[in-house]
This record gives C-alpha cells, sequence and structure tokens, in this order.
C-alpha cells in the first residue's frame, strides 16, 4: 500500500510507471499498474533487483538523483525502450526511493525514423548537388557563361545581337572518307583529342567555341563580351590551330590537315530549342566563314577583305583574289600567313 498521504487512487491513474522503493533494504513497497505491466515481478516486499533485473542495488543506488537511465524490459514480445530515473523521498521520517519507468520506445522509433530521413535527405541533397555540377558543366559545354546565368535565372536567353565580331570556321579535309575506313573509336578519341586542344587554344585568345559538328568546329572571337582586337584574336587563334596540326602530325600516325575560313561581321545568339537546348549564332558572319572556309586548301586560312585590314601588321595576306561566294556575290579574300618575327612591324 502506498503511504497515508499519498492518493492510491492518482498513483493508479498514472501512466508512467511508478516504484516506491524502502530505502535501507531496496524493498518494493507500492508499485502501481503501469509499473507492474513492464515488470510483472514487481510485488511489495520483493526486492528491486529480484523484480528488475537491470537495477541491481549498486546501479540503483548510483542512479539516485542523477541523469536517467535507460531500461530494456519485454513485458510481451516486443522489446520497450524506458527511460528511468531514481529519487530520494522521505514519508514519516523513512527513506524511500521513488524509481519512475516513462516508455519512450515510440520516441526512440520516431528519432530513428527522423535521422534515418535526414540521412537519406542529405544523402539526396548530395546527390542532387552532383547532379547540377554535371549539368552546369554539360550546360557551359554549349553556351558561354553569361548566357547560362542568364537561362539559370530567367529560364530563357533573349536573342542578342553582337556587332562586331569575328567567326573561325574549321573543317578537317578527307575526314568522310576517314570515318568511313577507320575504326569509329579510334576517330572519335582522335577528335576529341583535337576540340579540346582547340578549346584550349580558343581559351588563351578569347574565343569562344560555338559548337561542333562531325569533323567542323566553329568558334567566335568578340561574345559574349566585347572585344576591339576581335578580329586579331581570332587570327592568332587560327594561326595557332594549324601550327598544332603541323606538330601533332610528326608524331602520329594519322595526318590530321584542315581548312579554315575567318570572317568578320554581325551575328544573333540565342538558345534555340524547348527539349534538347543548343547555343548557336546566326548572321552573315557565320555563312561567309563557311564560304571562305570550303574556299580555303588545305592547312590555311583564308580571310575576306573586311577582316584583313585589322591584320597586315602581325600576318601576311597572301594571293589576294576576288571570288564570287553565294549570298554574297564577288568577294575579296586572301590566305592569312603568320609573318616572320623579323619582318614583324613593331
Amino acid at each position: 500500500m502506498p503511504p497515508p498521504n499519498i492518493s492510491a487512487k492518482l498513483l493508479d491513474a498514472m501512466g508512467v510507471g511508478l516504484c516506491l522503493v524502502d530505502a535501507p533494504s531496496l524493498t518494493i513497497l507500492f508499485r502501481n499498474p503501469a509499473f507492474a505491466a513492464l515488470y510483472p515481478a514487481a510485488e511489495p516486499g520483493v526486492p528491486v533487483a529480484a523484480a528488475v533485473e537491470a537495477l541491481p542495488p549498486e546501479t540503483l543506488l548510483a542512479a539516485v538523483d542523477g541523469p536517467a537511465l535507460e531500461l530494456r524490459a519485454r513485458p510481451k514480445r516486443r522489446e520497450l525502450i524506458l527511460e528511468t530515473r531514481v529519487r530520494r523521498a522521505m514519508h514519516d521520517d523513512r527513506p524511500i526511493l521513488v524509481l519512475e519507468c516513462q516508455n519512450v520506445s515510440r520516441l526512440k522509433e520516431t528519432e530513428a525514423m527522423i535521422d534515418s530521413y535526414v540521412a537519406l535527405t542529405e544523402r539526396r541533397n548530395r546527390e542532387l548537388e552532383r547532379e547540377k555540377v554535371q549539368v552546369e558543366k554539360l550546360l557551359l559545354n554549349i553556351m558561354p557563361r553569361t548566357v547560362y546565368d542568364e537561362y539559370k535565372t530567367f529560364g530563357s536567353v533573349a536573342p542578342r545581337l553582337f556587332e562586331p565580331v569575328s567567326v573561325i570556321m574549321l573543317d578537317f579535309v578527307g575526314f568522310t572518307e576517314m570515318a568511313a575506313s577507320a575504326d569509329p573509336t579510334t576517330t572519335v578519341a582522335e577528335l576529341n583529342d583535337l576540340f579540346t586542344a582547340f578549346d584550349r587554344i580558343g581559351e588563351m585568345h578569347g574565343c569562344e567555341r560555338i559548337k561542333t559538328i562531325g569533323d567542323c568546329y566553329m568558334a567566335v572571337a568578340g561574345l559574349p563580351h566585347a572585344n576591339p582586337e576581335h578580329t586579331l584574336s581570332a587570327a592568332r587563334c587560327a594561326s595557332k590551330m594549324i601550327r598544332y596540326l603541323h606538330r601533332r602530325n610528326q608524331t602520329h600516325p594519322h595526318r590530321w590537315r584542315a581548312r579554315i575560313g575567318l570572317a568578320s561581321g554581325p551575328v544573333v545568339g540565342s538558345v534555340v530549342g524547348v527539349q534538347k537546348y543548343v547555343y548557336d549564332v546566326f548572321g552573315p558572319a557565320v555563312n561567309l566563314a563557311a564560304r571562305l572556309q570550303a574556299l580555303s586548301d588545305p592547312m590555311e586560312i583564308t580571310v575576306c577583305e573586311s577582316a584583313a585590314a585589322d591584320l597586315s601588321e602581325e600576318f601576311a595576306l597572301l594571293r589576294p583574289r576576288t571570288s564570287r561566294m553565294k549570298g554574297f556575290g564577288a568577294v575579296s579574300v586572301a590566305t592569312l600567313a603568320p609573318r616572320p618575327p623579323a619582318a614583324a612591324v613593331a
């Protein structure tokens, strides 16, 4: 029976397991139904250690007025987690211990579920971040960063006129025959090496690669940021590409030869497509560069008159001539070649 000054009905109604223990003998004085359901052997007069195996005398006394203990009980099939606190009390000048056992199994399960969801969310966030980086790298391979930033911010890219710019159009000689006869893996690997080198050369000279179509490589100087020396930058880039091919051909079994056209003028740049995005440029300069590339001999650069006027100090203009081109009529063109260092104008 509980001490007279404590309401037995109140203790019985509590959902928390409660047990009153005689401090000197560590025997049970009283336990409410909730505690009895957890520990069926807990009867008045029974030592606590006999009813609760996880609470030997030394553990029980060490827990008095200390932090909560985490005990486990299996009254039925399911194991329960009990948060147990032991407090000192006095009754009629007699020391007693109050054991309070609260079932925190559901709380622990909820905490475990939350931890699991948090770990899952963090892992998913890391995966999304990696995918975001991969998508960003992919998009930056097909469009300039400023265009990508605009697309990411607004969800679309407004067509923009760039004037003036210089367009480089490069095409390899005999690629169709080589692609039909050579191992496709080798062909793609070689193209990848070449285009990677061209990208680095273009980056050095302020040229932005716009796209590749098969063996055709197109880059633009003066886009997306204006460059007053766009023609000179494009010419230097094209010249370095030819020089790179000459050096590469000395050590590789397959000799790659390219034709390059270089033209200056206005272009319009924009993202094309809804499901498959591609950044492209359109305009007279693009068409003229393609026509000039077709006129070039292998390992030569052909420029139009408008572009040649800005290059005479650093490059030699060979074989000036007039050619008729579809959509442009008669156009003055020349073959571009670097001046020897001693002949360059200071």
